[in-house]
């Protein structure tokens, strides 16, 4: 495992001190969370920067979206087989009488 070392301002280290003590964790193990958690969020923050990326591009380009129209429309049907799976019938069987009409 490696080691890193950091100075934190005086209020931040009050508060980590604080936390550790409350939640019975030492310092290390809490900073550790911590930049987990941030690490994690901000890998999910950019690969939603790239997805809105693409969108925009796909949106623009009518060669890229009439490709990927063709490519949503061959999984069409597998889509549809997972969710009749995933709703308890068998694939192909007609979809029930909506409860709310």
């Amino acid at each position: 495992m490696g080691t890193l070392n950091l100075r934190l301002p005086d209020n931040l280290d009050r508060q980590l001190t604080a936390l550790a003590a409350q939640t019975h964790q030492n310092r290390s193990a809490l900073a550790r969370e911590a930049l987990e958690k941030f690490l994690r969020e901000h890998e999910r923050e950019q690969l939603l920067t790239e997805m809105v990326e693409a969108a925009r591009f796909l949106a623009t380009n009518a060669e890229a979206r009439a490709e990927s129209m063709a490519i949503a429309e061959e999984f069409a049907f597998a889509d549809s087989e997972a969710l009749d799976i995933a709703e308890g019938r068998k694939p192909g069987d007609p979809e029930p009488e909506q409860w709310w009409k």
